[in-house]
């Protein structure tokens, strides 16, 4: 028997590439449970789970930057409970120091669908019920015509899990003037901030004033102090944009119909920019 449960979840995180240094993305997840039925013949209850399953998924993976430990391009340490990580992409080298609960390390050389699936699945086999047999997860990006980006970033104000400084999303953007949908604004957008780390320019620091990171003269860098604990992140400087406001998704949206404003005051825009899948925020000019 198989039981199945569709849009089960949807994970948020960032990882490393070796070739696009760090990428913010979103799956949607599926799953799967191969067995027997039990006592109350179900292989397992639906709230069961929609708590167990879902409930681990995102405390190991979600809202975290997922690191390929076995890439030779990286190096991790750890000093006084703060874990410390150096990456040397091709765009640059990445840096973050950080509490653990910021960051996953999968024993992979590349961060994909198929390494993370494994991931999951070896997990989680041993704590569902002796009558599964086996457990497939099926990672999927959102099925969209839209056009996108991939983006990093941290809100050091939240008092959840976005408060890490390097998690991010696949985010779909529709911009629209004078009530017409406008694709060469969206291919410009998603063009514009396609793998990027955006951050608000309030967490920019000198180098100097970095506790564990070290940063050369084409780094920027950033730290704040948040809920869960101290954060420091170093990226090469064309790997991000500094916008002067938060990194939420409403500020972004804002962000951009400011933007298309100061190059067209005659024109009306809507922008609706998405955090990941199936949520997002509508700001208008």
């Amino acid at each position: 028997m198989i039981l199945f449960v569709r849009d089960l979840t949807v994970i948020d995180f960032s990882y490393l590439c070796e070739k696009r240094g760090m990428l913010g993305e979103s799956y949607i997840v599926d799953v799967e449970l191969h067995g027997g039925l039990d006592q109350t013949s179900m292989v397992l209850d639906f709230s069961h789970v929609k708590k167990l399953i879902k409930r681990t998924i995102d405390e190991l993976v979600d809202h975290k930057l997922v690191l390929p430990e076995q890439s030779a391009a990286l190096s991790l340490s750890v000093i006084d409970q703060t874990h410390i990580l150096r990456f040397n992409s091709q765009r640059g080298l990445i840096q973050m120091a950080a509490p653990a609960q910021a960051s996953v390390a999968i024993a992979t050389t590349a961060i994909n669908e198929h390494s993370i699936t494994e991931f999951l699945q070896q997990v989680l086999k041993p704590l569902l019920p002796d009558n599964i047999d086996q457990v497939i997860f099926t990672l999927r990006p959102e099925n969209s015509t839209s056009f996108y980006y991939h983006y990093s970033h941290g809100l050091k104000k939240h008092d959840g899990n976005c408060q890490r400084i390097a998690h991010g999303h696949r985010s779909t953007i529709q911009i629209y003037t004078d009530g017409m949908l406008a694709p060469r604004l969206n291919k410009y957008w998603s063009e514009r901030w396609q793998d990027i780390y955006l951050a608000t320019a309030e967490d920019v620091c000198d180098a100097a004033a970095m506790q564990h990171l070290r940063a050369g003269n084409d780094d920027y860098s950033f730290r704040y102090q948040a809920a869960q604990g101290w954060f420091e992140l170093t990226m090469p400087k064309a790997h991000c944009e500094i916008v002067s406001c938060d990194t939420t998704v409403e500020c972004l949206a804002d962000y951009i119909a400011t933007e298309l404003k100061l190059l067209d005051q005659t024109k009306q825009y809507k922008v609706v920019a998405y955090e990941g899948v199936g949520k997002g925020a509508i700001a208008f000019s």
